[in-house]
């Protein structure tokens, strides 16, 4: 076989035009953000550069920060808790089924709708029994009055009804990352293990779940990433209400930014955000890949 041999100076020239293109839309937004997070600004008049003023406030004087703070990893934690499912289902539907993706194709559906549709959907679902819920309608006729709430109106109950909504929401999307990854391992593996006297669960123990985990590494970081920047179905449902119990950081970065006019605090938000981001994505990597040398 012949390799095509390539100069430096060639992948330099098609790979630099992205580079840059991905520096501006991605590295120069985070560098302005960090700067405006050092400035006493309300997005209109000059601003006043104060240095840490914003982040000393965050951290000491905003009784709605570290709520939103704890909310907000509570979400991401919980947003994985479907993906060990996901994949024993992926296990069950390639396993079971000859078209297993039809299926999947149902279960995606939730993914591709607007998350207003989405949002409007699950609120009235959620409405209260006056107003024609119908989880409560339903609690009603099985006899289960005290079960009935105000879902997205009592504080301790509400920030729960979201998490429902959000993993319901993106079962499917976990649920296909899952099953392509096990209809990529070859059946050659498993028509081998057989022969050996491992089938069914035992090859999945053995074979599939090794040779899974990187699949598996994807989606816990899109599902724990994507939760830590919860915001549109948060605004949609509740608008971070009732009375802050539902706010997360990108809800309070908003708030602030756009309904106090604090630019400048917003932008110390959303630096703190980015910083968690990249903080967990690293840990979450650095387990994944000893685990992967660990099975390897």
């Amino acid at each position: 076989m012949k390799v095509l041999k390539v100069p430096a100076r060639t992948i330099a020239v098609f790979v630099l035009p992205c580079l840059l293109l991905y520096v501006c839309l991605v590295f120069v937004p985070i560098l302005v953000s960090v700067y405006t997070g050092l400035l006493k600004w309300d997005g209109l008049t000059a601003s006043t550069f104060i240095g840490l003023g914003n982040f000393k406030d965050m951290f000491f004087n905003d009784p709605v920060f570290w709520p939103s703070v704890r909310r907000t990893l509570l979400y991401a934690v919980a947003s994985m808790i479907e993906i060990p499912l996901c994949l024993f289902m992926a296990i069950l539907l390639n396993r079971y089924l000859r078209r297993g993706n039809i299926l999947v194709s149902i279960y995606f559906t939730p993914v591709i709708l607007s998350v207003v549709i989405i949002g409007q959907l699950w609120k009235t679902v959620y409405n209260p029994t006056s107003m024609g819920g119908m989880l409560n309608g339903v609690l009603v006729s099985l006899g289960l009055d005290s079960w009935t709430h105000n879902w997205l109106t009592e504080p301790k109950i509400a920030m729960f009804a979201l998490y429902f909504v959000s993993l319901w929401q993106y079962f499917g999307y976990h649920l296909l990352i899952q099953y392509t990854g096990v209809q990529n391992i070859p059946d050659e593996l498993y028509e081998a293990a057989k022969i050996d006297g491992a089938d069914g669960f035992k090859a999945d123990r053995y074979i599939t779940l090794p040779l899974i985990v990187p699949i598996f590494k994807i989606s816990i970081v899109l599902a724990f990433i994507g939760s830590l920047q919860a915001f549109d179905l948060v605004m949609v449902m509740t608008g971070g209400g009732p009375a802050h119990a539902t706010d997360v950081i990108s809800t309070h970065m908003y708030t602030s930014s756009f309904g106090s006019f604090k630019y400048g605090y917003g932008s110390a938000i959303a630096t703190f955000l980015v910083v968690v981001c990249l903080v967990f994505t690293g840990f979450i990597n650095t387990i994944f890949n000893r685990m992967e040398r660990k099975f390897n």
